[in-house]
């Protein structure tokens, strides 16, 4: 899935976060962008291997969420929506086609390393490829209650989120022709 879709799941869930805390808003949105995005970093070093952990953001999510819940502040609330963010991103990987430049026309079967196991778990390809355009119909519907209940810049960054996603998904095929001359 595309980076922007990650980022708008982790905004998401975030989004209790504004209708309960609305003070805790900001620090929980940025959190949750931050991390919905920062496993997808690693796609100039081995993608969906290097900053994908599955299981050990998962590992880290549980106790930071509890945390957060009985000790409310921003640090808190910003990590736990980070660790939680990172840890769906991983996971969910595994829906998607292979970290290929052209998955639709690779034979790999990999979607995300599972580092506490030591192998690569195989690619379901519900969503075909990133930026496919189920990926941006699936990243625009977890952006809509952002733009709903977050206002100023995280809305604007949601604005601007869902239009890199439309671009990038009306261009996918040939950025993936051009970029896979490089792998």
């Amino acid at each position: 899935m595309m980076a922007t879709t990650h980022g708008f799941v982790g905004l998401a869930l975030t989004t209790v976060v504004a209708a309960v805390a609305p003070e805790l808003a900001v620090p929980a949105a940025a959190g949750g962008i931050a991390g919905g995005i920062f496993p997808d970093l690693d796609v100039a070093a081995e993608h969906r291997r290097t900053l994908h952990f599955p299981g050990y953001y998962t590992i880290g999510a549980l106790p930071a969420v509890g945390f957060a819940t009985v000790a409310p502040g921003p640090v808190t609330v910003g990590l736990a929506a980070f660790l939680l963010a990172a840890a769906v991103h991983s996971v969910s990987d595994v829906i998607g086609g292979t970290p290929s430049a052209v998955p639709w026309e690779s034979e790999r079967e990999h979607a995300v390393y599972f580092h506490a196991s030591g192998r690569w778990l195989r690619a379901k390809r519900w969503v075909r490829y990133d930026g496919a355009p189920e990926d941006f119909f699936l990243g625009t519907a977890f952006a809509l209650p952002s733009l709903v209940l977050f206002e100023g810049t995280i809305r604007r960054l949601v604005i601007v989120g869902l239009g890199v996603s439309l671009v990038y998904s009306l261009f996918r095929r040939p950025i993936g022709r051009i970029a896979a001359r490089w792998e």
